[in-house]
């Protein structure tokens, strides 16, 4: 069975800014701004992730139940999949 990993798709220039990150698309010239939990997802996707390790790791480090982690996890990965930062790859 294929499980859906996710990847980082650019090299960005990255600069905290306290708990946030603010990220810069040289070569497409755009800057994104991470919230913590974004930025700590976006830290994560240093190497290839599935869903379900990318949410234990986000449940360890806040106080959120399994459904809502989820959801707003499916929600921040599509964003930044949106905007061609990351890419869903077919892992083993």
């Amino acid at each position: 069975m294929n499980i859906i990993h996710y990847a980082r798709a650019k090299d960005l220039l990255e600069a905290e800014l306290g708990e946030e990150l603010v990220a810069l698309d040289v070569d497409g010239g755009h800057c994104f701004g991470f919230n913590q939990v974004a930025a700590d997802i976006w830290r994560l996707l240093d190497q290839p992730r599935d869903f379900e390790s990318l949410q234990r790791s986000l449940m360890a480090d806040y106080e959120v139940d399994a459904d809502e982690c989820a959801a707003d996890l499916r929600s921040c990965l599509a964003e930044m999949e949106g905007n061609g930062l990351i890419q869903a790859v077919n892992g083993k």
